[in-house]
């Protein structure tokens, strides 16, 4: 199959195939061990109007990093001591409008998640966020204190986002269209 991509085969015991996306330029498929070479090709032609869309985004974010200025580590430090105030006092205050209890709140500089949660109730925010709108801030605040409910991202994670932030779809989807671009504002050499 000639495509104007490089196509990845990951062969394992899985019992199904799967495609994913790793750049503008490279498809990966995940396939059983067993499963012919023609049954591949078959799968990405039948996959291929979603591999297109998916490819064109993946474009559109690798085009969109290359054109952001990049902050310094002084700007950085500045978002740092800015993040800790602003998010420990939005945790704090979504905390008791839901109910929930969290153990203690880290910034760092994450390449790749704007937040996490661990199950001991540590919460952890890109200090990226500083650069976002406040409503997007707030999904991700909302977010994570969800996770102390709802380890996972079933319809019951969900509700109880939706339960305290009904429009959090926009703030999500604001995320999916910009945070590449701001991610890719993060310095990239040493610090100065």
């Amino acid at each position: 199959m000639s495509a104007p991509y490089e196509i990845q085969v990951i062969r394992s015991s899985r019992r199904s195939m799967s495609v994913e996306i790793r750049s503008s330029r490279l498809v990966v498929v995940r396939a059983p061990w067993l499963i012919p070479e023609a049954e591949i090709r078959r799968f990405l032609r039948e996959k291929d109007p979603w591999i297109q869309k998916h490819l064109a985004e993946a474009a559109r974010r690798e085009e969109q990093t290359r054109s952001v200025p990049g902050l310094s580590w002084a700007e950085m430090t500045a978002l740092g001591e800015k993040a800790v105030q602003d998010l420990s006092a939005r945790a704090a205050a979504f905390a008791r409008k839901m109910g929930v209890r969290y153990h203690g709140i880290t910034i760092r500089n994450q390449k790749t998640r704007w937040g996490s949660c661990s199950s001991r109730g540590n919460l952890n925010f890109n200090v990226m966020l500083m650069l976002c709108p406040p409503d997007v801030i707030d999904y991700v605040v909302v977010h994570e204190l969800s996770h102390l409910k709802h380890m996972d991202h079933s319809p019951a994670f969900w509700a109880e986002v939706a339960s305290v932030l009904p429009d959090y779809s926009a703030s999500r989807n604001w995320l999916k269209q910009n945070g590449t671009a701001l991610l890719a504002r993060m310095p990239r050499g040493p610090e100065e």
